[in-house]
């Protein structure tokens, strides 16, 4: 369904039980609501869950960019209100987790819990100049012209040498994303800021993180959990930065085993 959030709509999809608590998912850079597909299987029994597209992405209207942390933040808080969503657990991975950072800094009378994946909550120079070469490459071949690149970065050798059909799936979501929303989120990501914050947070967190993740490595997300209290910290062995699609058992553990302990962790 699609969702108006100002002057462009949002594409979301409501999965679950009615009257369950909520949970929202909030996807990768160049990804989709459909990364969620085999976690949304799980946890639909027990809760209601929400996930949607980013601006520029699936199925989502792509507005002139660039956008920040802030718009992000306001496209969520709105679709929460469109749905009359008090709290609600925050599931997101890579630019998903980041986004949950802020929200949870900012909007956190609206969040149950947070679930970060894959992500930090600071840009230094590397990873901001990574964006911009993801911007500069886009604007001179394409979608196409990351495709592979970031298979060779999200992922394990092994993985990616094994080519399982959920790569083939990570592969079209990336070549169906708006140019000007994968830009207009490059822009957001080469400021991203959050880090200086973290104490703010005040919700039960889980930080989950691959073992050979290159843009969120481990060593980064355990500073991040050592500074956030109420924080707990997993890395998954044998996976990069989309945990959820290389070790799902690893993630789906640690995810459902999380959100059961919530109300005891509150």
């Amino acid at each position: 369904m699609k969702v108006s959030v100002g002057e462009f709509q949002l594409n979301c999809e409501i999965d679950g039980k009615e009257d369950a608590p909520w949970v929202t998912f909030s996807h990768a850079l160049g990804n989709n609501l459909t990364l969620w597909d085999e976690q949304v299987d799980i946890l639909k029994k027990d809760y209601r869950i929400l996930r949607y597209d980013h601006r520029g992405h699936g199925g989502s209207d792509a507005p002139p960019g660039p956008y920040s942390f802030n718009d992000l933040m306001r496209d969520a808080c709105t679709l929460l209100d469109h749905f009359e969503i008090q709290k609600t657990h925050w599931v997101g991975l890579s630019i998903g987790g980041m986004l949950g950072y802020g929200m949870a800094q900012n909007h956190g009378d609206r969040l149950l819990s947070l679930v970060a994946c894959d992500a930090r909550p600071d840009a230094p120079p590397d990873y901001a100049a990574y964006f911009q070469y993801r911007i500069d490459t886009v604007r001179k071949s394409g979608m196409e012209g990351i495709v592979e690149p970031t298979i060779q970065r999200w992922f394990t050798p092994e993985f990616v040498a094994a080519n399982p059909p959920s790569l083939d799936k990570v592969r079209e979501m990336l070549r169906s994303t708006n140019p000007v929303g994968h830009e207009g989120c490059c822009e957001a990501l080469k400021l991203l800021a959050f880090g200086s914050g973290l104490r703010k947070v005040q919700v039960p967190t889980l930080i989950i993180g691959g073992a050979q993740d290159k843009g969120a490595p481990p060593e980064a997300l355990a500073e991040a959990a050592a500074v956030i209290p109420n924080c707990r910290h997993v890395v998954v062995d044998g996976a990069g930065h989309i945990t959820n699609i290389e070790n799902p058992e690893a993630v789906n553990g640690s995810l459902t085993a999380f959100l059961k302990e919530v109300p005891e962790l509150a």
